[in-house]
């Protein structure tokens, strides 16, 4: 209904997606050839509650805040993903990876090996390279944001879809469950 308030898990929804695009805008500040990262997402009046220092730092209109954590291995990223858990304050993450995406009669020709795979990919004249964020909540929310590498220092496309990873999609919820 129209002009009806959102209660306060609608608003972590239809913030998840802004805060998908912030982290892309600042991993993309440090430039390309960033190494895999996870963002946990805290509400901000409850981070703010917890630390009323920061208020000159934080949006207060903006539901969720992002906080980097450490970089991943990108080596074994879902053994990485398998041990993070979250205390309860989180209420989603994001993880932030550079990818190689090819058209998809390209990729149907890769081979089945993994770490061969990769290599066909990273050597194929079709590559593009871009930097892909994928963001869920802890109750189900679902986003991703893909940046396309432009030459030079040209912003390159951005991507909005959901369902742009939805393996990762599954891990990242995966570090909610019990």
């Amino acid at each position: 209904m129209v002009g009806m308030p959102q209660t306060p898990e609608q608003d972590l929804t239809a913030a998840l997606a802004s805060a998908a695009r912030e982290i892309e805008e600042f991993v993309a500040a440090a430039g390309w050839d960033q190494p895999t990262q996870v963002f946990a997402l805290v509400p901000t009046r409850i981070l703010l509650t917890a630390e009323p220092g920061l208020a000159d730092q934080l949006d207060p209109d903006s539901a969720l805040t992002p906080i980097a954590q450490e970089s991943l291995p990108a080596d074994d990223l879902a053994e990485a993903l398998a041990r993070i858990e979250w205390p309860e304050q989180v209420a989603g993450c994001a993880l932030v990876q550079e990818i190689v995406v090819l058209p998809p009669e390209a990729e149907a020709e890769l081979p089945d090996d993994a770490e061969a795979a990769r290599q066909a990919a990273a050597e194929h004249p079709e590559r593009q390279e871009a930097r892909l964020v994928a963001a869920v909540l802890r109750d189900g929310g679902e986003a991703c944001v893909m940046r396309l590498r432009a030459e030079g220092d040209e912003q390159g496309e951005r991507i909005e879809d959901r369902s742009l990873a939805p393996n990762l999609i599954i891990a990242l919820h995966a570090t909610f469950a019990e």
